[in-house]
């Protein structure tokens, strides 16, 4: 406060670096300083007629109290200046005015009419800060004022103060619950509005005001989705959790056919890995299949609208946002979309502990529903020692859930590193969670117990006493087999003192007495010597083991057993006497006993079920996730339930908003013409193609542009609604502009993003099947338009190639696909798009490299970029099958090579130095004691017509070193084999490398119509047609489609029918088309063609194609 020692100097210097300040706390002792008169010298500066001074005097008061020094005092001195005319002091007035107003409420009523004024200023700031100075007053005869004052604000020119109004609308009903309904209306104007800054602060007056009120949301519903990227953070989390109660009362469940689908189809309907990657229509598809007593499951584009606009939102850099987002998804998505929430949970995991705690509490509930969505990140759940104890219990909890047959190995191993803590409360849940994995899963019951015998040897007492409680759980389950574990644990009754441990043991060797018949009267002897030290759950166990003993084996126990019975019965605690009292009637017959003593033998020894170890999470899910009352797993105050889905959907016109003025259609279309052009023709989340499927992006594309529109768009049309509106006004205009729109019409659909449609279901379908035609040339222009410096040109080709026939279709198709190089930038660029959520131990990034294979995609990414139209001259990514596919074949076994192996495998890249050929790719291994030299080749002999590219000489190989090389042969298109010689520096080896047929061809990407066309022209002598039977494991689509594109280098064309898949290819030398279809029937039977002008080619190629689908 430079400028407030100035006016110290100014007064006489009276506060100097060593002195008390002006306004401190009197419990400092300062009291009894000079300065018993606080503030005096900042209440001489409110009273001067100097702005400057009051200025000052204001800034050191607010300062005061940001640090927490009370400051209530000043309150008249401070108060006669709210009409100073400054605005400096007057904005500095209000902020003080709003911290003591609701302590002071006399005084500051004595200002009210100034407050009303205020209402009135210019300055909007002004407006705002009365406002709110206004609604602190906590006192009910201004409830009216306050009211009037509220209505007014929410019609105010300022975006700001509308904020405020919507803020000061909780405050009056929490003051006044009556004013309900008047604060109802305004709240219904306020959700109207257009603008970003006061939609988060209206949902949350909504929601403590009338959160039951759905009705008034929807008309507002289209507006808020889009607007919700361009509101502030906070007013984002209170909009998606507000959506997504509204979405479970207005949609439908889209996992309601699930169930059905899996039955009734032969393929299911969730499968594996990249069926869950699989395109929206596809999916549309198979639920629109006919299937008996239930309507097929279409979702509402206006559900389908939310989960787009709130996707983007994974990647904000507020932990709550990416939380509200995650929730929405796990509440509202179908299952195969939800899996794109792991990774940006995953992400948060890099936060403070807070968050982690918060997430992990998240994600513990999620992973027991939905296990396979974290399994890739299992290794980002491992326990650091840096982790809290809290966060550590959280992190074993979400392992365990994810604990399958595959990786239960590697978590075990983790498991045993942890036992070794010093935090002996994460011990004790780490062998916790070993039992429940034992329980889980049965393979590894046996290895989990035996691991749990040897902790019982540990020097720490409180793993021991852990262990027993647990291992007593898991021979509950085989007790027969475990008769030396129970010896063993009998054992231990002289070590262990934890109480807890001590009766698990006492209980277990009751409860199988008979399989330690020697040991256990024994083990009674021991325990009625210390019965009366004994903890009062050791007793009850002691009273218990000697019951079941007497039941038993009363020779050797009657006389133990009525020595503890009489100890007991004059016990301290009364639970142990009547205990006593209860069994000895109970086994010890008498004249008086009843009928119950007959079933003694019963009642003690009846089989016990085995105990269920659960997830303490298991039952969270009720709860909306992200929520406190999901964190305390306790309902609490002023938590909305989430609804259930509706049975039928309610009627989706309700959303449907009438704009009456409209904006020309010529404007509309020219700004959007010239936002395109600055527009980067990527999408915002590029992971969405790997979740979603590429139809969807190339619907988000578009969908992606009009969301970053959205901040010119306020300008120019007001908000998204107001464009919507102007577009279907524009659907209804005049007469004249007729012939203009019959042409533009698909142009527009094709525009038009989904989310901004106002027209029913009807017309929303029509659009989807209008853009899976034009799929293909919509693709293709946009990756031209990269290339091309006028995008706006080649935008407008591509809409007017929808628009015509067929034939035409082709022909733009053939005209737009882009050169080989430009179409490998884009993928590249498009992977490094996924930056902000790429953590270290995610998928390995794909390498555009040639060599060496296993680096060269991972299968998400094949699966993310599965689809994309490339041109017929490259290898498109979507044909290149994830490396586990590519097959390895041995060229020279290390025995006759002395030391040296070679393996090769055909990579199904392009080989670039030569279209023609075919890339094989070769790994030297040094198995030798010595190293390798100037490894090449010599003397290649081939059949007339076949060319050979040598790889580059290895000069130097060392021992026990591995080298990769490419070569490139054009086998001419037929399958005999290359032979040539392998040199090192002393030795020649004859090798020959021979293709499957499947190797001979590049994948091609034909449209539906384009197939069946080709395949027409292909018929007769060119056309092999067989019967076969799919093997049992082969009985979906996902895996027919990977053992076809496995055993042959075929890209797949799109197919109507769900029933049929189609593969297309070229051969490498001459350029043949190759077709094949495979048609399934019930039962397993299933049809294979293959059409092909290289009649040879194709017979080869029934025959590996027929071994790949029956083995």
């Amino acid at each position: 406060m430079s400028a407030s020692s100035a006016f110290n100097e100014e007064k006489g210097g009276s506060s100097s670096v060593g002195e008390p300040e002006y306004g401190h706390d009197p419990a400092s002792g300062g009291i009894f300083s000079s300065d018993y008169k606080r503030h005096d010298d900042l209440k001489e500066m409110l009273d001067s007629n100097k702005d400057s001074l009051k200025l000052e005097a204001m800034k050191r008061i607010v300062a005061m109290i940001a640090r927490g020094k009370n400051a209530s005092d000043l309150f008249p001195a401070v108060v006669k200046n709210v009409a100073c005319k400054n605005i400096e002091v007057k904005k500095l007035v209000y902020v003080y005015l709003v911290r003591y107003a609701e302590e002071q409420q006399d005084l500051a009523l004595l200002s009210i009419s100034t407050f009303q004024r205020g209402l009135k200023d210019p300055n909007q700031l002004i407006r705002a800060s009365a406002l709110r100075v206004l609604s602190s007053i906590r006192v009910t005869i201004i409830v009216p004022i306050m009211m009037l004052a509220i209505k007014e604000a929410a019609s105010d020119m300022s975006p700001y103060v509308r904020k405020t109004a919507a803020h000061a609308i909780p405050k009056l009903y929490s003051l006044d619950p009556e004013q309900k309904d008047q604060l109802i209306e305004v709240i219904e104007k306020l959700l109207a509005d257009k603008t970003t800054l006061v939609a988060g602060s209206v949902v949350m007056a909504f929601e403590e005001v009338c959160p039951e009120r759905i009705d008034l949301i929807h008309k507002n519903y289209r507006k808020l989705c889009n607007l919700l990227i361009d509101v502030e953070e906070w007013g984002q989390v209170v909009i998606i959790n507000m959506l997504t109660r509204y979405a479970r009362t207005q949609f439908l469940n889209p996992n309601m056919n699930e169930s059905l689908l899996e039955e009734g189809s032969d393929k299911t309907f969730y499968g594996s890995d990249e069926d869950e990657d699989e395109e929206e229509e596809e999916k549309e598809k198979k639920a629109e299949a006919p299937m008996a007593k239930r309507k097929p499951y279409v979702m509402d584009p206006d559900h389908r609208l939310l989960l787009r606009n709130t996707k983007p939102l994974l990647q904000s850099r507020n932990a709550a946002v990416v939380m509200a987002v995650a929730q929405l998804y796990f509440h509202l998505a179908p299952k195969v979309e939800v899996g794109v929430i792991a990774k940006a949970l995953v992400r948060l995991l890099r936060s403070h502990s807070e968050v982690q705690y918060v997430v992990l509490q998240n994600v513990a509930t999620m992973s027991i529903k939905r296990r396979g969505m974290f399994e890739p990140y299992l290794k980002s759940f491992y326990i650091r020692s840096t982790d809290p104890t809290q966060i550590k219990v959280l992190k074993l909890e979400v392992l365990t859930n994810l604990a399958n047959e595959t990786n239960i190995s590697t978590i075990l191993r983790e498991f045993q590193t942890y036992i070794k803590s010093m935090d002996k409360d994460f011990v004790a849940a780490t062998i916790q969670a070993i039992g429940r994995c034992a329980t889980n899963i049965g393979e590894v019951r046996d290895t989990c117990l035996n691991g749990l015998v040897q902790l019982l040897s540990n020097r720490d007492e409180l793993v021991v006493a852990e262990s027993v409680v647990v291992i007593k759980k898991l021979l509950q389950m085989q007790p027969e087999k475990h008769s030396d574990i129970i010896k063993h644990m009998a054992k231990l009754t002289d070590n262990i003192q934890v109480p807890m441990a001590r009766a698990s043991i006492l209980w277990l060797i009751g409860e199988y007495c008979e399989h330690v018949p020697k040991i256990a009267p024994d083990v009674l002897r021991k325990m009625a010597k210390s019965f009366t030290n004994e903890e009062d759950i050791v007793k009850l166990q002691i009273i218990n083991l000697a019951a079941k003993l007497y039941l038993t084996n009363s020779k050797q126990t009657k006389l133990l057993t009525q020595y503890v019975l009489n100890l007991a019965k004059y016990d301290q605690n009364y639970d142990i006497r009547d205990r006593a009292r209860f069994i000895r009637q109970l086994i010890v017959p008498t004249e008086k006993s009843g009928a119950l003593s007959k079933y003694a033998k019963k009642l003690f020894l009846a089989l016990k079920p085995a105990p269920v170890l659960e997830s303490p999470f298991k039952d969270r899910d009720h709860f909306q996730l992200g929520s406190l009352s999901h964190l305390l797993n306790a309902k609490a105050g002023g938590y909305q339930e989430l609804p259930d889905w509706p049975e039928a959907a309610p009627d989706p016109s309700v959303r449907n908003v009438e704009v009456k003025d409209s904006v020309p259609e010529w404007t509309k279309c020219s700004s959007r013409e010239k936002r395109k052009e600055k527009r980067v023709e990527k999408p915002f989340y590029s992971d969405s193609e790997g979740e979603s499927g590429p139809t969807e992006s190339a619907d988000s594309e578009s969908d992606s542009a009009s969301g970053s529109e959205m901040g010119s768009g306020l300008e120019e049309s007001g908000s998204g609604s107001e464009s919507e509106g102007s577009e279907e006004g524009s659907e209804s205009e005049e007469e004249e502009e007729e012939d203009e729109k019959d042409k533009k019409k698909i142009k527009k659909d094709l525009k038009k993003p989904v989310k901004e449609s106002e027209s029913e279901q009807s017309s929303e379908e029509e659009e989807r099947k209008h853009q899976r035609k034009s799929d293909q040339q919509k693709s293709d222009s946009e990756s031209e338009s990269d290339e091309e410096s006028d995008s706006e040109s080649s935008q407008s080709e591509s809409d007017d190639s929808d628009s015509e026939a067929d034939v035409k279709k082709k022909k733009k198709a053939a005209e737009s696909k882009p050169p080989p190089k430009p179409v490998k930038k884009d993928t590249r660029k498009e992977k490094k798009e996924m930056s902000l959520l790429d953590l270290d131990d995610f998928e390995p990034a794909a390498s555009p490299q040639v060599t060496p294979v296993n680096s060269f995609l991972s299968n998400s990414l094949v699966t993310d970029l599965e689809g994309l139209s490339l041109s017929d001259a490259v290898l498109s990514p979507a044909n290149i099958s994830p490396c586990s596919a590519l097959k390895s074949y041995e060229l020279l076994h290390r025995i006759r090579g002395e030391g040296l192996s070679v393996e090769y495998c055909f990579s199904r890249q392009p080989f670039s130095p030569d279209g023609n050929m075919v890339a094989v790719q070769m790994q030297f291994t040094n198995n030798a004691t010595s190293e390798a030299k100037n490894l090449h080749m010599e003397d290649v002999k081939l059949q007339s017509g076949m060319r050979v590219k040598e790889f580059p000489e290895i000069e130097l190989l060392p021992a026990g070193e591995t080298a990769t090389a490419v070569m490139g042969i054009d086998f001419c298109d037929s399958t005999q084999a290359a032979n040539f010689q392998l040199c090192t520096h002393t030795r020649k080896f004859f090798v020959s490398i021979q293709p499957p047929v499947g190797e001979l061809m590049r994948p091609v990407f034909l449209t539906e119509n384009e197939f069946k066309k080709e395949q027409g022209q292909l018929m007769g002598m060119n056309e092999i047609t067989e019967k076969l039977t799919l093997d049992a494991k082969c009985r979906n689509e996902h895996t027919i489609v990977q053992r076809v594109t496995t055993a042959a280098n075929l890209s797949r064309v799109p197919c109507g029918s769900d029933k049929e898949c189609r593969f297309a290819g070229r051969t490498v030398t001459s350029g043949s088309l190759v077709l094949a279809t495979v048609a399934t029937k019930e039962g397993g039977a299933a049809q294979l063609t293959v059409n092909c002008e290289k009649m040879v080619i194709g017979t080869m190629l029934v025959k590996d194609v027929l071994l790949a689908l029956t083995q």
